[in-house]
C-alpha cells in the first residue's frame, strides 16, 4: 500500500515530494533496484557496523525495540532501521540512539534521490538506501535492521553478512506477496538466512519449523530455535532463559501482552548467538524494565483524545492489523478488562487498510468486545467502515459507524454509565495509530 509520508520540515516534505513522484507508488519485491542503487551510493550496506537483521510475521518491532533496550544497556551505541514510522518520517532511521534531525534526513534523501531518478525504486527502496547511507557515516557499536516485507526480497536483505539473523513470530500475511500458506510465508521469512551467519528463531509447529530449517540449511546458516537450543518460560513476575551458555532471569517486559516475553527472549538469544558484542546479564533486566515500542498495547496518557472519555477509563493502542497479531491483542484485553474481581466494558475502534482481513481480525475479539466503532485510515485505501460494521454485527458486536476516533470516543463517552468506566481500544492500522499518537500529543521520540 502506498504510504503517504508527510513532514512539517519543507526540506523534508520536498524530499518527500520527489520520491512520490519518482516511485512506482506500490509495493513491490526484487533486490535489481535496490542493488543498482546502492552500488551508485558506493555500497554503504557494506560498511555497516555489526548488523542484527530481523524478520517475521508480528512482533519484529517489539523485538528489535528489546536489541536496542538491551545493547544500550551495554554502554554501546546502535542505529536501528525500522517501518513504517507512526507520526514522522524519522522515526525509521535511528543514528546512534537519537532520531535522524531533519536537515540531515532531507540531505540524505536529496542525494539517494538523484542517484535513483531512472531506476524506479519503490519508497522502501530509497528509505532502506537513505538509511544504509546515513549508517556507513556515523559511528556505532551495532546496527538493527527490522525487514520491510517478507526477507527473501526484501530491500534489507543486500547485507551480505549480518552478525545474526532472527525470525520472530510467523503467521498468514501479505499473501499476494509472500505466498498463501504458513509454510511459503515461512520460506520467505528465512531468506534473509546467510551462510556461517547464526538464525535465531522462535518455536514453530513442525511443518513451519521445517521449511525454515531447509532454507538455512540451503544457505548454509546454522539455526538456533527456541524450544532447542535456548529455552524460556515465565510467570506471573519474571521470565527465565536458558540455554548452552547458562541462566538469565528477568523481570516480566514492560511493554504490555502475554507474547512479550517470548519477543524479549528472542532478542535475549540473538544477543548470546553473536560474539562481537559484549552484553552483560544486566543489561538484559533493564531492557526489560525500559523498553518501549508506540502503539503496540500502549496505554494512552492524558491528551486531547484520552480527554473525551469519562474519568477512570483507559484507553489503549495498538497496530494490530492481522489474525495472528489479534489473537496477542485481544488476550492481553482480556487481561486488562476482567482482572479477576469485576468486568469492565470494552470498546473497539477499528480502521483497517483495504488489503488486511478483517473478519480475521475481528474474530478473537467476540464475546468480549461489546461495542464496535468503524472509522476511516485518513489518506489511506481502506475498507469501508459500513462493511467493518457489517462483519462486526455478524460476530455479535453492537457496531455503528464515526466520521473519525474523536466521533466514536464522544459516543462512547455519550453511552457509557459513569459508574463503570469503559476501556477502550483503537486498533487496526499502524497508519491509524499515528494519527491517533499525534492528535493526542504523544508522538514517538
Amino acid at each position: 500500500m502506498p504510504d503517504f509520508a508527510t513532514s512539517t520540515s519543507p526540506a523534508v516534505q520536498h524530499q518527500l515530494d520527489r520520491l512520490w513522484s519518482l516511485s512506482p507508488g506500490a509495493d513491490i519485491l526484487g533486490l535489481e533496484r535496490i542493488t543498482t542503487l546502492l552500488a551508485r551510493l558506493g555500497n554503504p550496506q557494506d560498511r555497516l557496523p555489526p548488523v542484527l537483521h530481523v524478520a517475521g510475521t508480528n512482533g519484529k518491532g517489539s523485538t528489535c525495540a528489546f536489541l536496542r533496550s538491551a545493547i544500550e544497556a551495554a554502554g554501546l551505541a546502535v542505529h536501528v532501521y525500522t517501518s513504517p514510522h507512526l507520526v514522522r518520517f524519522n522515526e525509521r532511521i535511528r543514528l546512534a540512539g537519537t532520531l535522524i534531525d531533519d536537515d540531515a534526513l532531507a540531505a540524505l534523501l536529496a542525494e539517494v534521490l538523484d542517484h535513483a531518478e531512472d531506476i524506479g525504486a519503490s519508497f522502501f527502496e530509497v528509505t532502506t538506501a537513505a538509511a544504509f547511507l546515513a549508517f556507513s557515516r556515523t559511528p556505532a557499536d551495532a546496527c538493527i535492521v527490522e525487514v520491510g516485507l517478507g526477507g527473501r526480497l526484501d530491500a534489507t536483505n543486500v547485507i551480505a553478512r549480518p552478525l545474526v539473523t532472527g525470525i520472530a513470530q510467523l503467521g498468514v500475511d501479505h499473501q499476494f506477496f509472500l505466498g498463501d500458506t504458513a509454510e511459503e510465508i515461512a520460506g520467505e521469512k528465512a531468506g534473509i538466512a546467510k551462510t556461517g551467519v547464526p538464525l535465531v528463531t522462535m518455536r514453530y509447529p513442525a511443518p513451519i519449523a521445517q521449511r525454515v530449517a531447509s532454507v538455512a540449511r540451503a544457505a548454509g546458516a546454522p539455526v538456533s530455535a527456541a524450544g532447542g537450543a535456548w529455552l524460556f518460560s515465565s510467570d506471573a513476575s519474571r521470565l527465565s532463559y536458558k540455554d548452552a551458555a547458562g541462566r538469565i532471569e528477568t523481570p516480566l517486559p514492560s511493554l504490555a501482552g502475554p507474547h512479550q516475553p517470548e519477543n524479549l527472549a528472542l532478542a535475549i538469544a540473538m544477543l548470546r548467538h553473536q560474539n562481537r558484542l559484549a552484553v552483560p546479564v544486566e543489561a538484559y533486566r533493564t531492557a526489560a524494565e525500559t523498553t518501549r515500542w508506540p502503539a503496540r498495547m500502549q496505554r494512552l496518557g492524558h491528551g486531547p483524545l484520552n480527554d473525551l472519555l469519562p474519568p477512570g477509563s483507559e484507553l489503549w493502542l495498538d497496530g494490530g492489523h492481522n489474525p495472528a497479531a489479534a489473537g496477542m491483542v485481544a488476550a492481553t484485553l482480556r487481561h486488562i478488562a476482567f482482572p479477576g474481581t469485576g468486568r469492565a466494558e470494552v470498546h473497539l475502534i477499528l480502521g483497517m487498510l483495504s488489503n488486511k482481513d478483517p473478519a480475521g481480525l475481528l474474530a478473537p475479539f467476540a464475546g468480549l468486545a461489546t461495542t464496535l466503532h468503524a472509522v476511516p485510515v485518513p489518506n489511506h485505501e481502506h475498507h469501508a467502515p459500513e462493511a467493518l460494521v457489517a462483519i462486526a454485527r455478524g460476530l455479535g458486536m453492537i457496531a455503528n459507524i464515526a466520521t473519525d476516533v474523536p466521533t466514536a470516543l464522544a459516543d462512547i463517552t455519550a453511552a457509557a454509565d459513569p459508574a463503570e468506566p469503559p476501556i477502550v481500544l483503537i486498533l487496526g492500522s499502524l497508519y491509524l495509530a499515528g494519527e491517533v499518537l499525534a492528535a493526542n500529543g504523544e508522538p514517538p521520540d
